[in-house]
């Protein structure tokens, strides 16, 4: 079973500002998506696995811990999980998408062939014109 068939909670997917807490220094760090148990973080600064963090994101503190890291990403699993409410507030509603407008197009030529009057037709109007057709 991979990762993510293994994963317990569903993940939102966002990309917003956080911060992890590490004694007196905090870090800056890149929410790319968050769970009721944990997070996905990005930061060129960023605390080493095992270490004790408190994840910030506009007035939601939680306490958590550094699962792992891999270059500029950690995995960070909060200490106790986070009710919906509480993370709902904290991933912003999708944009409402207008309908495209719909897409004119000209009618499209049949390939039928001409009917005897549409033939009559186009060849009075070819005569009667002042300038030949192909010239």
């Amino acid at each position: 079973m991979s990762r993510m068939e293994s994963r317990r909670n569903p993940r939102s997917n966002v990309l917003l500002t956080a911060a992890l807490e590490t004694g007196d220094v905090s870090l800056p760090v890149t929410l790319r998506n968050l769970s009721h148990d944990g997070a996905l973080v990005q930061g060129a600064e960023l605390p080493a696995e095992m270490e004790r963090v408190v994840f910030h994101r506009q007035g939601l503190s939680a306490p958590a811990r550094v699962a792992w890291t891999h270059g500029d990403f950690a995995g960070i699993a909060f200490d106790s999980v986070l009710s919906p409410l509480e993370l709902l507030r904290h991933i912003p509603s999708p944009e409402r998408r207008l309908a495209p407008p719909p897409v004119k197009r000209r009618p499209g030529f049949g390939a039928r062939p001409l009917t005897a009057a549409e033939r009559a037709l186009v060849e009075r109007w070819a005569a009667e014109s002042p300038t030949r057709l192909g010239d």
